[in-house]
């Protein structure tokens, strides 16, 4: 017995997710005294397993090219972060949301896009890999920690936030596994809560701001590019107006943190305005008025949307196509790719739990099984990790 005082809940908005009223979990649990059952999710997502390996996955830049690039274990403390930020003064459950925005990463492979695009087209008669149902597989079966379960039977709505977006054809499948489940609202086109919806907008939010530091950092971009780009240069000019020493060359880094900040502060502030104007427009007012709503709500201004966009524009083709990004990126997927043809070859080279999957739908006559184990062996691995082994497997060093 614990003598242990109740918790306080947080006062939420009636839109919002409240933890007393959760949809619960897919093997039920006792509460505990001092957490609710969104803040056990957040800790049970930052104790696996999964998460820890964020550490060591490519945001943008692969580990071994500089030691302060963000990966997707920064990059999931930001979107954290400013989900929080976000979520209190809009009347949400932060720490649903913080929960969401740890996970929503967790099924990332090695070397970002380019490592999911190689395991995708590996993946192509076996149903397809895509990082967002496989985070859901990672805390719904992958991680192994409990006793009773496999996965970290985290609530629905985490679950449901984990799950941005999902065909038709993955959600059929989610449904027949789970009736009434995650991917019913994809049959049904509607809306997530706005705790995922936030979750989901604070990921761009965040990205776009991390990667013009890192881009600038990694000397592929420049201020003066980005000059082109409004969202940026207006709060550069502004910054510059204010702090006029900022414009020597031994304080660009300060100009540029600065110009971010400032950037990242109209964003939230650009959020939570619209969202409070649309949840009242709507007259939603309750969790089923937002999930039967025929729009998102947690959004941009038309402005700040365009803004928005215009500078992802701009990433995309100066930073992330870079030659020099494109150039790793490419080994990276050459590196993806062997390492899936040599496991569904030789499925015994896999870690153990792996190899007993694969080897056990090869006995089935099951092919997509077997192909999935590989898919989860090879999505779960670290960038170095993934190098080292495609070195020791086939005498190549395609990443330095």
């Amino acid at each position: 017995m614990h003598n242990l005082p109740p918790l306080s809940p947080a006062p939420l908005a009636p839109w919002a997710c409240h933890p007393s009223a959760t949809r619960g979990r897919r093997y039920p649990e006792a509460p505990t005294p001092t957490r609710n059952d969104h803040q056990r999710d957040r800790d049970r997502i930052v104790h696996s397993s999964a998460f820890r390996r964020l550490v060591y996955k490519t945001q943008v830049f692969v580990n071994h090219e500089g030691d302060l690039f963000r990966t997707r274990l920064t990059h999931s403390l930001e979107v954290a972060q400013m989900g929080r930020s976000i979520a209190r003064p809009l009347g949400l459950n932060e720490d649903l949301v913080e929960a969401i925005c740890l996970a929503h990463d967790l099924g990332h492979t090695p070397f970002g896009h380019a490592g999911q695009d190689a395991l995708n087209d590996c993946m192509r008669d076996w149903g397809g890999f895509e990082h967002n149902l496989q985070s859901l597989r990672v805390v719904d079966r992958l991680e192994e920690r409990y006793p009773d379960f496999d996965g970290l039977n985290l609530t629905f709505e985490t679950r449901e936030g984990i799950l941005k977006h999902c065909s038709q054809t993955n959600a059929q499948l989610l449904e027949q596994q789970e009736p009434g489940g995650v991917g019913r609202r994809f049959l049904l086109k509607q809306q997530p809560s706005l705790e995922a919806q936030l979750a989901n907008l604070a990921d761009a939010i965040a990205y776009n701001a991390h990667d013009v530091d890192d881009g600038v950092r990694s000397g592929l971009i420049t201020l003066e590019q980005l000059q082109d780009i409004p969202l940026f240069a207006r709060h550069y000019r502004q910054v510059l107006r204010d702090h006029p020493a900022l414009a020597a060359p031994d304080a660009q880094r300060r100009l540029l943190y600065e110009s971010i900040r400032r950037m990242l502060s109209a964003q939230v502030y650009d959020v939570i305005a619209t969202t409070q104007a649309g949840i009242a427009a709507a007259g939603v007012a309750s969790v089923q008025d937002v999930r039967e709503c025929g729009q998102r709500l947690v959004s941009f201004s038309a402005e700040m949307h365009y803004g928005s966009q215009a500078l992802k524009t701009f990433l995309l083709h100066q930073l992330y196509r870079h030659p020099q990004v494109m150039q790793t990126m490419t080994a990276a997927q050459q590196v993806v790719r062997e390492l899936f043809a040599y496991y569904l070859e030789h499925p015994q080279a896999m870690k153990p739990r792996f190899a007993q999957r694969a080897q056990q739908a090869a006995a089935a006559g099951d092919a997509t099984a077997r192909a999935r184990a590989v898919a989860d062996f090879v999505a779960g691995m670290t960038d170095r990790y993934a190098a080292g082994e495609h070195q020791r497997l086939t005498g190549q060093r395609l990443l330095a």
